[in-house]
């Protein structure tokens, strides 16, 4: 896919919060089951919860993001770091409020989807402020 041929979409306000945009979104062909894309995050924009049926690779390309699983403290990451989101657990990821983020995302399909999204990530939970904090 060379840069030029690839594709760029806003991600949805069902799945995300703020902008963040999805480039070069692919699939192999069966037998494979890999899907990705590449995902830029404006500062402050992330996904809703959601959870990955084999689990995801984030590939940190630029920036600095947040992710959370759920249940567990949210985690800064930084431009060169990999993250392993863990299959079938709740969690979301984006870019902090001061910096945007590019992540590449690799992730598998199980039962045609690589994804369940979930509902959004409120503020609260984004910038840690919540009762359970």
């Amino acid at each position: 896919m060379r840069k030029a041929d690839q594709v760029s979409v806003e991600g949805p306000e069902d799945y995300f919060t703020g902008r963040a945009t999805i480039t070069g979104n692919f699939s192999r062909d069966e037998p494979s089951r890999v899907s990705g894309a590449i995902v830029t995050f404006e500062p402050g924009a992330r996904t809703a919860w959601h959870t990955h049926p084999l689990g995801q690779t984030l590939i940190v390309t630029d920036g600095v993001g947040w992710t959370q699983v759920e249940g567990e403290e949210r985690v800064e990451f930084y431009e060169g770091d990999i993250m392993l989101c863990p299959k079938d657990k709740p969690h979301w990821h984006g870019a902090t409020p001061d910096s945007s983020m590019t992540h590449i995302a690799i992730q598998e399909v199980q039962d045609g989807t690589p994804v369940h999204w979930m509902h959004h990530v409120t503020d609260e939970e984004y910038y840690g402020t919540g009762s359970d904090d």
